[in-house]
């Protein structure tokens, strides 16, 4: 079980780092157009929003996986 939830903690702090690396290379991609337009969310910004909600995710996930893994060894 334990061998399990590492394994599955691994994976989730890979997802982590991939989501984070996913999104800062979204924001190094912005143009200085998008930045100064009005017309709404630019393309960049969906993505970016897109890969900081997958961190979150991930993070929350490696987060659970601990707290099990914590009350798994009382």
């Amino acid at each position: 079980m334990n061998t399990l939830l590492v394994i599955l903690l691994v994976l989730a702090m890979i997802g982590t780092l991939v989501a984070l690396v996913r999104g800062v290379i979204a924001l190094l991609r912005t143009k200085e157009a998008e930045l100064m337009g009005t017309g709404g969310p630019s393309r960049s910004g969906i993505q970016q929003n897109k890969a900081m909600r997958a961190r979150i995710m991930f993070q929350a996930l490696a987060i659970l996986i601990v707290v099990v893994l914590l009350l798994a060894r009382r």
